[in-house]
């Protein structure tokens, strides 16, 4: 075997050199449908008997422990991993550093996971960096196979496809989110240099643990030796922060804790986020802009900055100027993410109770609802109660649904029943089906804006990941066949018309057949918001799992590589 380890590795190194004079070989001609299902039908990450990181460990033996050549920012934390990683790698590439990021779940395309200097993979980026790497994913699964383990995971795959596409770049630092815990966690095959580690509360216990205390020794496992451990504001602190404490001593690893180390303060809140004083161990940044909503994202961006001072190669305080333009830039989908104004429509992804404290703190501070309607889609494995109970007394009414997942997402029916106790009978309305939800949502909204301009009612669609990345994609702007037929009747066209009839009498005419063919139920939401009732419902119905005989392993594409994909329980963030 070790032979065959060797060979494959120089077969693989020297099919890299071929490569290099092409940029997209893609030998295969394959589809990023394809590459999807093929690495979306991997087992799920997270089960009995796949908690080690055999795999990994010998994917980086073959690929010659690509990993160390650059410096890492890792992350984790119950809420608010995606964030801090985002704010990270801005901090960095503003400080000309050439960065990856690593990131789960993805919203709408798997491509969204693995992002170079800021911008996401091309198709033909992702499917070269799986044509590389295939061939070596076959061979671990072969190994494990002759030792009675299981292959490597989706999410194994795509981290392991993530740190080769990092070093082949190569780039100066890699800013990676753990997926789900951090002890046994994929992307615990790497050594930190700043460890993050944000809030740890409850959620997915069914991996992680059923108390704070487990949860926070699994998490603890990403502080490595010598690094710096930066420790987020703890909901749990007493009960958390001795555990922190104790890996951080053991790994000789300085701690700098939000609070003690490290503070926000004085925030205010400002046109699309907040300024915030920003005080680090290296120095104090004054009204530093977050372009974020909410008390959480300043402590988010806190440790994003300390981290940032940790890797980026500067003695004292960073350039303010620098720090400042990269949080006032940070793009985060599905995270307290407003899509749509007159009426407002924020997405928010998050699943747990702790997320919707976030949620309704931000909306509190930062909107002036009158009326707020949600749209709500859950997991039947959340806290779904204690979810529904926090966010309660800022919505109006709301509307139960059901996302694209289905093998997970609790049924409508049940939601409804959950609801009901939470919010009251005359509070509650069923709609299976998502685009029908937020088209409900949305008239409901509509019925009470006597102005018409919006001000004051906002629809929030929230409650899971996929809820969020399904409803992005729906309400993407795509020109609905009703909207196009409008448009053909009443733009003039391009062309000359040479026929002798008169073109007032042309005009009537086509308004006559627009009349007879187009009635006002014809127009909804998703033409005003621009996109047909026809694709939302396949957009909403239409993302199942990519493998059917894989239980646990979501894709959410039918007929496009861009509809919405969800994997299985592989972010603490997830669903």
């Amino acid at each position: 075997m070790a032979y065959a380890l060797r060979t494959a590795q120089q077969q693989h190194e020297q099919r890299l050199e071929e490569d290099m004079s092409f940029e997209h070989p893609n030998r295969n001609n394959e589809s990023m449908r394809d590459v999807e299902l093929d690495i979306m039908s991997r087992p799920p990450e997270h089960n009995t008997t796949n908690l080690d990181l055999d795999r990994m460990n010998l994917m980086l033996d073959i690929l010659g422990h690509p990993e160390q050549s650059f410096r890492v920012i890792h992350i984790t934390g119950t809420n608010g991993k995606g964030s801090t990683a985002r704010m990270a790698e801005a901090i960095c590439r503003a400080y000309g550093m050439r960065t990856g990021l690593y990131t789960s779940p993805h919203l709408e395309k798997i491509n969204e996971r693995i992002a170079i200097d800021g911008q996401q993979l091309s198709d033909d980026d992702f499917i070269d960096i799986w044509d590389q790497t295939k061939d070596l994913v076959a061979l671990v699964d072969a190994k494990m196979e002759e030792q009675g383990k299981p292959k490597m995971s989706f999410f194994e795959v795509l981290t392991a496809m993530a740190i080769w596409k990092f070093a082949d770049t190569p780039v100066d630092v890699a800013i990676v989110e753990v997926g789900m815990g951090g002890l046994w966690d994929a992307t615990n095959v790497l050594n930190a240099d700043a460890a993050i580690i944000g809030p740890v509360d409850m959620d997915h216990m069914q991996w992680l643990g059923d108390t704070v205390e487990q949860i926070a020794t699994e998490k603890a496992g990403i502080i490595k030796p010598n690094c710096t451990a930066i420790i987020g504001p703890q909901p749990h602190e007493e009960a958390v922060m001795p555990i922190l404490a104790e890996a951080a001593e053991r790994n000789h690893a300085m701690l700098v804790r939000d609070g003690y180390e490290m503070t926000a303060s004085d925030r205010m809140a400002a046109v699309g986020g907040q300024v915030a004083t920003l005080t680090t161990p290296n120095g104090t940044y004054e009204g530093v802009p977050i372009a974020k909503f909410g008390e959480h994202q300043a402590h988010n961006a806190l440790a994003a900055l300390a981290a940032s001072e940790v890797v980026i190669p500067v003695n004292g305080p960073l350039d303010g100027d620098l720090v400042a333009e990269a949080l006032s830039s940070v793009k985060i989908p599905g995270r307290i993410e407003q899509i749509r104004t007159s009426p407002t429509i924020i997405l928010d992804g998050g699943h747990n109770v702790n997320a919707a404290e976030a949620l309704r703190k931000a909306i509190e501070e930062s909107y002036d609802f009158k009326q707020l309607v949600g749209v709500v889609a859950m997991m039947r494995d959340k806290q779904v109660e204690e979810y529904l109970g926090v966010l309660e007394p800022i919505l109006s009414s709301v509307v139960v649904t059901e996302n694209s997942w289905r093998e997970r997402v609790m049924p409508a029916d049940e939601l409804e029943k959950i609801a009901v106790d939470v919010f009251g009978r005359d509070r509650v309305i069923k709609e299976a089906n998502l685009p029908d939800a937020i088209q409900t949502a949305v008239n409901m909204v509509d019925a009470e804006d006597e102005l018409g301009v919006g001000y004051g009612h906002g629809v929030l669609i929230c409650g899971s990941f996929v809820t969020a990345g399904d409803a992005r994609l729906m309400l993407e702007e795509h020109a609905s066949p009703t909207m196009r037929q409008a448009m053909a009747v009443h733009q003039p066209a391009v062309d000359p018309d040479d026929s002798d009839q008169p073109a007032d009498k042309a005009e009537d005419e086509a308004a006559d057949n627009l009349e007879d063919s187009v009635s006002p139920d014809d127009f909804d939401v998703f033409d005003v918001l621009g996109l047909g009732k026809e694709q939302a419902g396949d957009a909403g119905t239409g993302t199942a799992s990519a493998d059917t005989d894989s239980t646990d392993t979501a894709s959410a594409d039918t007929d496009s590589t861009d509809t919405a994909s969800a994997d299985t329980d592989d972010s603490a963030d997830a669903r």
